[in-house]
């Protein structure tokens, strides 16, 4: 036997190769797609200097110098003011239920104190669960009132004293008033951690039974698709619930990070979102013929996941398309829901809107998995 490299077997290799790609279509795919997916989403959609937040104004002086106040926060683009309350109250339900970015109050008599010199406060309301989305639109107040005023405010007394700021802005942080980041970070590990494990872990499950053998056994059983998937998600459920224990636990523990709310509301968001997950690694261990292939999927879904959620970067910060699929990750609201819970103390009510889209996802991954599921080995 000739030890010489040749060029003809060596050739025929790659040649063999080429082919076996050509055959995998999901792996050419995820070759193509991966890269292109990747620039789309870095090239576009991820800003870490979002502007046009929702903002609602309650103000109770109704003056020029108000407007004009407004109008410079318009301008600036960082402020999107889009509603106007009337009362204080409203202003903590659009925040709890994380309906705008900013409140920004306009106190009664604004307009006789700054005419008098006497600054008056200006109170900015931020949600600042996400230090990243809000940071630089706070940064950025004391300079955009002090230009916005600057025109009206000539000749008059708040004018003569430049060594000082003619309004107070009053900036309150609210759910996290020290700007911690692990406050933002760790609850939203515990989604990121589970999408990872649990759609992977199933999502080999019917593919290392097929590469073993054993598959052939389940389909000679007279089981039917919806037993065999809901039979092989139960058990992952309470991994997964294992999984968040240790990591709340963590949470609180070491990272100091505030229970606000219910621990039995955090835990059953926590099950739903568990169980949208395993229903979507159990639909891709479904589709694929191999692990690697189960692997690849997992992969491909995980990847837009932890960049459109508002995990990495501010959800607002994104284009608008990007936000709408970013809308459909369960992973998204799942987001909210923890945040919501652990920092805002919010009830079902309040949760209710992020909860739902999970249960939708998870009932059409269910319809999508059963019509995929066949019951032969082809």
């Amino acid at each position: 036997m000739s030890t010489a490299l040749s060029w003809s077997r060596w050739s025929g290799i790659i040649i063999k190769e080429f082919i076996q790609l050509k055959r995998d279509r999901l792996t050419f795919g995820m070759i193509i797609g991966i890269p292109i997916m990747q620039l789309i989403l870095f090239g576009y959609a991820i800003n870490s200097d979002p502007k046009h937040l929702p903002t609602a104004v309650l103000d109770a002086d109704h003056s020029l110098y108000g407007r004009s106040l407004l109008q410079g926060l318009k301008n600036s683009e960082y402020f999107r003011i889009d509603r106007e309350i009337a009362t204080e109250a409203e202003a903590g339900d659009l925040l709890a239920h994380g309906t705008v970015q900013f409140v920004v109050t306009i106190p009664p008599d604004f307009e006789k104190k700054l005419l008098r010199g006497e600054r008056p406060a200006l109170l900015i309301e931020a949600d600042a669960t996400d230090p990243n989305a809000t940071g630089n639109a706070l940064a950025a107040v004391a300079g955009v009132v002090r230009t916005a005023l600057a025109r009206d405010l000539k000749g008059t007394p708040s004018a003569a004293s430049p060594a000082s700021d003619p309004v107070d802005v009053r900036l309150h942080r609210s759910y996290n008033p020290e700007g911690i980041t692990s406050y933002n970070i760790v609850p939203g590990l515990l989604g990121t951690i589970l999408t990872m494990t649990m759609i992977l872990m199933t999502g080999l499950a019917m593919t290392r039974e097929r590469e073993r053998g054993t598959f052939e056994n389940l389909l000679a059983t007279p089981a039917r698709p919806l037993e065999v998937m809901t039979g092989k998600i139960v058990p992952y459920i309470l991994i997964g619930l294992i999984q968040v224990t240790l990591l709340l636990g963590a949470a609180l523990l070491v990272f100091r990070v505030p229970m606000m709310g219910s621990v039995l509301l955090l835990y059953l968001s926590v099950s739903l979102f568990i169980a949208a997950n395993l229903t979507l690694g159990i639909t891709f261990s479904s589709i694929a013929r191999n692990q690697l292939q189960a692997m690849q999927m997992t992969f491909f879904f995980f990847l837009p996941s932890i960049l459109l959620s508002g995990f990495m970067f501010p959800f607002r910060g994104m284009p608008e398309w990007a936000q709408w699929v970013g809308t459909v990750l369960p992973l998204t609201h799942f987001l909210r829901l923890v945040r919501g819970i652990m920092l805002k103390g919010n009830t079902f009510v309040e949760l209710w809107p992020n909860i739902w889209p999970i249960g939708l996802f998870m009932l059409a991954v269910i319809g999508l998995g059963l019509g995929v599921y066949r019951k032969t080995l082809d």
